[in-house]
């Protein structure tokens, strides 16, 4: 007897219900996915549903099989389609672009471009999808400013259009879930960027933002189902996950990068490097022209859990390509104590009283990713750190209790 292939790969993972369960041999994992969850479950949640899937290749099992490959091996789900964002659904796209519309060579599941598409028009590609039930499995880095969040956003808003049920599976936020830090976006500076009025870090994962989003943002509900993590405390970070890091973007290669993201992409608004086309990116920053004055000044408003230390580096692509520049690497030694957003702030501040030559990007790219003029104003009038920061405590004390009310992990 032949089987096909879709048979045959379910032939081969149906005996552990593909749920990746660890070995009977092997201690249990305390944390459970978003997705184990469902899969032990049998996709009960799924039942009879045509679905398509959100998702890119941060959507994994523990034992790194893509949920995609998993799911169309099983008979139990009728996954129909899949839809990618930035980067592409197999994430081969760099920042600011998408893998287009495509038939997925490993599954024949055709693949949507969700990237910079939202209201109607994305709801037309569910509805000419056929799916009837929209999942959606991201991996985020906990950053106001990175992009799948309001992927998340936007396919919530297109399945309520287009009259679609909506799944939000869980993963854990890698920099934890214990505190939103930074300014908040005002409306008027919304982008893909930022959509809506949250924090500059988070400090949610995505099944509390799609639960804050319903509950604040959309204008109608979407009929929303979710399904959490076990076993996670808002205070781990990644690596108490025993997940394997993938990463969800190119500029993205560890958790370590994520720790430091929500403050130094900030550097995008800036004439210099934020370390793109180098293998730490967010954590190398540069200019032409920049020297050990700058990591020296740093170094002196002692800021918790982290040290600088002068480096120089050449960029293989982006700002500075092939290109000689000095600048600093951040060197986090206590994650517990170090505040992303605050350190982003001090590196902007000094790098300005140190280099002459530090400008904003003409288009005031700065004001987007801050999400408002403040921390642009504030800087440019000589401002500390510290002033910068107390500039946005009243509306972030505003959004802190909103948040609370959506969080559903301790």
């Amino acid at each position: 007897m032949r089987l096909s292939r879709r048979a045959l790969l379910a032939a081969t993972t149906a005996a552990t219900a593909l749920s990746a369960a660890p070995p009977a041999s092997a201690a249990p994992h305390r944390l459970r996915t978003g997705f184990e969850r469902l899969a032990a479950d049998g996709y009960a949640l799924l039942d009879g549903r045509s679905v398509g899937i959100v998702t890119n290749p941060t959507g994994i099992t523990r034992d790194a099989r893509h949920i995609v490959d998993v799911m169309h091996a099983d008979d139990r789900v009728n996954l129909t389609a899949v839809f990618g964002p930035e980067h592409g659904f197999r994430g081969t796209a760099q920042a600011g672009g998408s893998e287009g519309r495509y038939d997925d060579p490993a599954t024949g599941l055709p693949v949507y471009d969700t990237y910079l598409k939202s209201g109607r028009p994305l709801a037309d590609i569910f509805t000419a999808s056929g799916v009837d039930t929209v999942v959606f499995d991201i991996q985020d880095v906990g950053a106001r400013f990175y992009t799948y969040i309001w992927t998340l956003y936007d396919c919530m808003e297109a399945a309520q259009l287009a009259g679609k049920r909506f799944v939000v599976l869980d993963r854990p936020n890698p920099v934890t879930g214990r505190a939103a830090l930074g300014p908040v976006l005002h409306k008027e500076f919304a982008t893909f960027v930022g959509r809506q009025p949250i924090s500059q870090a988070h400090g949610m994962t995505v099944v509390e933002l799609a639960r804050l989003f319903n509950g604040e943002f959309l204008t109608a509900p979407v009929p929303l189902e979710t399904v959490r993590m076990s076993g996670w405390r808002r205070s781990e970070f990644y690596d108490a996950s025993g997940l394997p890091w993938v990463p969800p973007s190119p500029n993205m290669p560890t958790a370590d990068t994520a720790l430091v993201y929500s403050g130094t992409c900030l550097f995008e608004g800036t004439n210099l490097s934020e370390g793109r086309g180098t293998t730490r990116p967010f954590e190398l920053l540069g200019a032409e022209g920049v020297d050990g004055r700058w990591a020296a000044a740093a170094n002196e408003l002692a800021l918790p859990g982290v040290h600088f230390r002068e480096a120089y580096f050449a960029p293989t692509f982006s700002k500075f390509q092939g290109k000689t520049v000095g600048g600093v690497q951040i060197h986090v030694h206590d994650r517990a104590a170090y505040d992303p957003v605050r350190t982003g702030i001090a590196l902007l501040v000094t790098a300005k009283r140190v280099w002459s030559g530090f400008a904003w990007r003409p288009d005031n790219w700065i004001d987007k990713l801050t999400g408002s003029t403040q921390v642009r104003t504030a800087i440019d009038a000589g401002a500390d750190p510290d002033e910068v920061v107390a500039g946005w405590q009243e509306e972030l004390a505003v959004f802190r209790a909103i948040r609370r009310k959506y969080l559903v992990y301790r």
